[in-house]
């Protein structure tokens, strides 16, 4: 028995337990395994957060540089869609699968997908003039997380000097619950917001290539 537990047992009960509260507040053993405990869940749910933040914003430019690439290439006459004999015609799954070689480092898509969990959605059109041309998200409703509506999407781009855009949708999935309320904007009917809408638009004139 060391000095102070001999003279603790020489104390009266009182004093004893004063004693041993005072000893037990002065000791830091284990302190730092507490406060890890303690801190851990919450800090490393705010990195996973950040890291999938960041991963979305990124997948975000990866698509808005597909579209540049592809709205070029059909704005030089490189993708045609008017005429089949053409060497430079891409049907819809054509165009579609090169798109998604496009954004494959980050984004995962086919050229056919379930209707019911479908992930890429693709818009290329002619319009009349560029005052035509929604500047709008199409959805289903004014809600909030409305579904988005893509009734009116088409693969009908024109010839030269014709006025197109192209659009793409991308559903990205948020895994974090942390970040998922603050970053989530559209949902399927009955389902919980779960998914990030990216979205990428290009507007242009076609030159007049022959």
């Amino acid at each position: 028995m060391n000095v102070d537990d001999q003279t603790i047992m020489e104390q009266t009960p009182p004093q004893r337990v004063r004693r041993i509260l005072a000893r037990f507040h002065r000791s830091r053993d284990g302190t730092a395994a507490i406060e890890f405990a303690l801190l851990a869940f919450p800090f490393f749910l705010l990195i996973f957060a950040t890291i999938e933040a960041f991963i979305a914003f990124a997948g975000e430019q990866l698509l808005e540089n597909a579209v540049d690439t592809m709205g070029r290439q059909i704005r030089t006459g490189q993708i045609t869609a008017f005429d089949p004999t053409r060497p430079t015609y891409l049907s819809e799954a054509q165009f579609r699968a090169k798109f998604c070689e496009e954004i494959s480092l980050m984004i995962k898509c086919s050229a056919e997908e379930d209707p019911e969990d479908k992930k890429l959605y693709l818009d290329i059109r002619e319009f009349t003039t560029f005052a035509a041309i929604p500047n709008y998200i199409p959805k289903l409703s004014n809600s909030q997380f409305s579904d988005l509506d893509s009734s009116d999407f088409a693969y009908d781009p024109g010839g030269p000097k014709s006025i197109n855009i192209v659009r793409a949708y991308y559903r990205w999935e948020v895994m974090t619950d942390l970040v998922r309320p603050f970053i989530t904007n559209i949902r399927k009917d009955g389902e919980m917001p779960r998914d990030y809408l990216m979205v990428a638009t290009a507007a242009f004139r076609n030159e007049n290539y022959p």
